[in-house]
């Protein structure tokens, strides 16, 4: 099969980060994140072959998203020390996955999601990619949206040592709702961590016995005041009253919850080949990740990694 694998680089960092004991090298530098995503995108190579591959980020500059709702993302945790440590780590990623050759895409106004929205579409789209599969690698399930016969996600779960590769039956096994109704869930319950509030009240359970009844919000309130509603109906009394309550919230969430797929950028697969083993390994040397090293030529090399527990801190160091 021909595959095309798009990763998200910011989800997957900071899921290594969190995952992982925190590493630090001889200068200081967090090392951990940068450390877990190669783990984790050997383990994709290793189990799918992709003959192409593309990473995106985030910008640092605010998105429309920000701009049109305030409380974006306002109440992620602003620990001044994370956040050096994992945005110092992914400037490093980003320059080393370029100095390797692979494709690297970042758009100011645009955030990770939206990047992988617009790409996926296109290498799907264009007949003349050829291609059989496109797997999108990430932890945030507002990318299930984007998943249809032949765009697949692949979530990483417990740490970093599984993952759960997600197809349209997978999707509404897991989440209750098939692809095309995850922007309307999250219309009903929100985002805690993007901070986006949904229908206050209105939790996983109730938003898909809802959109299992009705399928959509709209169709939702419409039946607010209906007489023709049945007496097992959903729509309890209580629930009609949080959904009147919270409907400019449902708007607004559907809006920030909605991958776009227009952002002005091309995929060129050409320029999107997997990097070579040789590559890999000469770039795993240089940042002295000897484990990953070994995944790749099977060949145990002279140890310069002796970690070393910082009490303190609960920390390990790479000296």
């Amino acid at each position: 099969m021909v595959r095309l694998v798009l990763i998200d680089g910011n989800a997957i960092l900071h899921r290594a980060y969190h995952a992982l004991p925190l590493w630090r090298n001889q200068q200081g530098e967090a090392t951990n994140g940068i450390y877990g995503f190669f783990s984790i995108l050997l383990k994709v190579r290793d189990e799918f072959k992709p003959q192409y591959l593309v990473v995106t980020f985030d910008h640092p500059s605010p998105t429309f998203r920000h701009i049109a709702y305030v409380g974006y993302q306002h109440t992620r945790v602003k620990d001044r020390q994370i956040e050096e440590d994992i945005w110092g780590q992914l400037e490093k990623l980003r320059r080393s996955l370029e100095s390797i050759g692979v494709a690297v895409f970042q758009l100011e106004g645009f955030e990770a999601d939206d990047l992988l929205g617009t790409l996926s579409h296109q290498a799907v789209s264009t007949k003349k990619n050829s291609l059989d599969e496109v797997i999108i690698v990430t932890g945030d399930r507002d990318l299930l949206q984007l998943v249809n016969d032949k765009i697949h996600v692949l979530l990483p779960e417990r740490g970093l040592s599984d993952t759960l590769l997600l197809d349209e039956k997978g999707v509404l096994q897991k989440m209750g709702v098939p692809p095309n109704n995850i922007v309307q869930y999250k219309g009903l319950v929100g985002d805690t961590s993007d901070n986006y509030p949904g229908v206050p009240g209105i939790g996983p359970k109730t938003a898909v016995m809802l959109l299992t009844e009705y399928g959509s919000i709209e169709n939702i309130y419409k039946h607010l005041n209906s007489k023709k509603s049945k007496k097992a109906s959903v729509l309890t009394p209580p629930i009609i009253e949080k959904l009147i309550q919270g409907h400019e919230g449902s708007v607004i969430s559907c809006k920030l919850a909605t991958i776009r797929k227009d952002v002005p950028l091309s995929l060129e697969l050409q320029k999107a080949k997997m990097p070579s083993d040789d590559s890999l390994v000469s770039l795993f040397r240089g940042m002295n990740y000897l484990s990953l090293v070994k995944r790749i030529t099977g060949e145990s090399e002279v140890i310069k990694e002796r970690p070393k527990k910082d009490k303190a801190k609960g920390q390990i160091e790479l000296i």
